[in-house]
């Protein structure tokens, strides 16, 4: 019989892989999206994909699914995975029980605001979701030394978003849709921000401290649910079907 939690979870990482790649975040074959893999997979494993494939390339079928010591449970495209990318999403998973997706971005966006002293500013209501709530880890260079995952975890604390400083963004979810819609609103904050300070004669107006704390916990309350992987993520469903007509070969 089929595991249909097995299906689910890797039917929509691939959805999130299509998705980073159909709105342009995608970074060759850089970066990388990890689920937690189902108990099936292996215990306290996680899928993440290939190495050397494009974000529009990435299936169902071909994630590969990794342990946190490094070993692989399995890889049907034979390559195995992209060391950086193993240093970063095992600290994670390792280190969280609430990290059901982590998505780690290069965008232009993104890695202009994290090469900014000032980081994410509270400028508009996107940016406002993350006031307070967005971990800063500064930049050791490649991620290849598995020491720096004691101090990324340390830095990130219990936040959902954080800006990995001269270097992009990382958000984690309970869910690939909670973490998928995250870095969507973390990027068009990004992309926000640098309109706003590159307006020539513009003067930036910042919300108030009361008032963005106060809208930061409007979102806290509004998006609560995703903190339940069973819940209906109306927002994520959309998404999915929007993946699905584009890229038909998910459904497989």
């Amino acid at each position: 019989m089929k595991d249909s939690s097995l299906s689910n979870q890797r039917r929509d990482l691939a959805v999130a892989y299509r998705l980073i790649a159909h709105f342009n975040l995608d970074d060759s074959i850089f970066t990388h999206i990890s689920a937690r893999a189902p108990a099936s997979e292996g215990d306290e494993a996680f899928l993440i994909n290939p190495y050397g494939l494009r974000f529009d390339e990435v299936t169902a079928e071909n994630l590969v699914t990794v342990d946190l010591d490094g070993e692989i449970l399995r890889d049907s495209f034979g390559a195995g995975i992209n060391a950086a990318g193993f240093t970063i999403h095992s600290a994670i998973h390792a280190a969280r029980p609430d990290a059901g997706c982590v998505i780690h971005t290069h965008t232009v966006a993104g890695v202009a605001i994290s090469s900014m002293a000032e980081g994410i500013l509270p400028l508009n209501q996107w940016a406002l979701q993350f006031h307070n709530r967005v971990a800063y880890h500064d930049y050791e260079g490649i991620a290849l030394d598995l020491a720096e995952r004691e101090r990324l975890v340390a830095d990130l604390g219990d936040k959902k978003a954080m800006v990995l400083r001269n270097h992009g963004l990382m958000v984690v979810g309970a869910t690939v849709g909670e973490a998928f819609t995250l870095m969507y609103n973390l990027e068009r904050t990004c992309r926000a921000q640098m309109a706003i300070l590159s307006a020539s004669g513009a003067t930036p107006r910042p919300v108030p401290e009361e008032l963005a704390e106060h809208t930061a916990r409007q979102y806290e309350k509004w998006t609560a649910f995703r903190a339940d992987p069973t819940a209906k993520d109306p927002e994520w469903e959309a998404y999915v079907r929007l993946a699905l007509k584009k890229y038909p070969d998910l459904a497989a």
